[in-house]
């Protein structure tokens, strides 16, 4: 029976690298295989003192602790317990520097470059200097047997930013719970709408975010002077971020249709609510979240990035777009004003081919392909 151990922070449901690992923990298991774990929890690392008061900078320096801590003692303690489990295919998804497999699930410098004065946004976070030299050893070293990249684009910069990779480069991309994620009936978008005010005949574009500058929701709300019946509904980000949007949206004339809603574990009611997913990342390495409103019916309006590329098919189940705020706008405006029907339906045969069920299938694929060739060099 094959064992398969996954190396990462956190496994819970929901969205980012957790979620994945979450779902992808659950078809392994369904296909027959033997699943373990190996996350902070299981590694030994006590939680930190939590405040009373969560604060942004506070976040970031329990990440950044929890980063350096599982890349070091937790490779160390990685590496004890996988070599109790002889017979287990690891798949590491962050931080770790073991496994059989690794899944880059982006990569610093790029994401850094994507929003300029790269220099200085590196060496103003240790973190991001740390996470560097360590990834250079890891693709240019002996510490994996096989890397997947989310998207081909992911692959190809993973190559131009660390030069030479010694492991092979798979592409398996994220996939995406499509009973969970599914159109709404005209009962529950009903509801959705009613229970945020927005009227029946509002073209309602979502937003879903946590890194509002990175993935362009300043350029989506000045787009909106472009796109005069849209509404913006923004699901995500801090207090402070809000507060600094919604002053942009006020300086526009534009304040009357951006809707703020906060932070969110489940988005799933915001999409049944609208009619389009705006998303002009700068960078992405394979956003969870254009699967997701791809599988609830909804077109994407997102720049040529991650994954969108190779989603979007530009004018049948949304639009590619330029990085700017004209481009976005205008694109916007064109859904509003034509007919989505079509583009519903696109947009959920799209979502269909990117089920858990057949991502796993492909994971196992590398799986069995690595255990054999293990049993061959024994």
């Amino acid at each position: 029976m094959t064992r398969i151990v996954q190396i990462v922070p956190t496994i819970q449901p929901g969205s980012g690298v957790a979620g994945v690992a979450h779902n992808l923990e659950r078809e392994f298991a369904a296909a027959g295989a033997t699943v373990e774990r190996f996350t902070l929890e299981e590694a030994g690392k006590r939680p930190g003192r939590r405040s009373t008061r969560r604060t942004t900078i506070g976040s970031h320096l329990e990440g950044a602790r929890n980063v350096i801590w599982f890349s070091t003692i937790g490779t160390r303690r990685a590496r004890r317990y996988l070599a109790e489990r002889p017979d287990a295919i690891a798949i590491c998804h962050n931080d770790v520097m073991a496994g059989d497999v690794y899944v880059n699930h982006g990569l610093v410098q790029a994401a850094m470059r994507a929003r300029g004065n790269y220099a200085w946004r590196m060496v103003r976070n240790p973190v991001h200097l740390f996470t560097a030299i360590r990834d250079r050893i890891r693709y240019r070293g002996r510490t994996h047997r096989a890397i997947v990249a989310l998207t081909t684009a992911e692959a190809e910069l993973v190559v131009a930013t660390y030069g030479r990779v010694r492991a092979p480069i798979h592409v398996i991309p994220n996939g995406v719970d499509v009973e969970r994620f599914r159109p709404p009936d005209a009962g529950e978008r009903a509801l959705a709408r009613s229970s945020l005010g927005i009227d029946d005949d509002r073209t309602v574009a979502v937003f879903v975010g946590h890194e509002f500058e990175r993935k362009g929701l300043p350029l989506a709300i000045e787009g909106l002077r472009r796109a005069r019946g849209v509404t913006l509904l923004v699901v995500g980000g801090s207090a402070d971020m809000i507060r600094r949007a919604e002053s942009q949206a006020s300086e526009l004339g534009v304040a009357d249709r951006v809707e703020f809603v906060g932070t969110h574990d489940d988005p799933v009611p915001y999409l049944w609510a609208s009619d389009a997913l705006v998303l002009a990342s700068a960078y992405e390495a394979n956003a969870l979240v254009l699967l997701e409103a791809l599988a609830c019916g909804l077109p994407i309006v997102a720049t040529r990035v991650g994954f969108a590329p190779d989603l979007v098919r530009d004018g049948e189940n949304g639009y590619l777009v330029d990085r700017d705020a004209a481009s976005v706008g205008d694109r916007l405006d064109e859904l509003d004003h034509g007919d989505r029907a079509a583009m519903r339906v696109a947009a959920r045969a799209t979502a269909e081919q990117y089920s858990w069920p057949e991502i796993a299938r492909r994971y196992l694929e590398l799986v069995e392909s690595l255990r054999a060739e293990r049993e061959v060099r024994a």
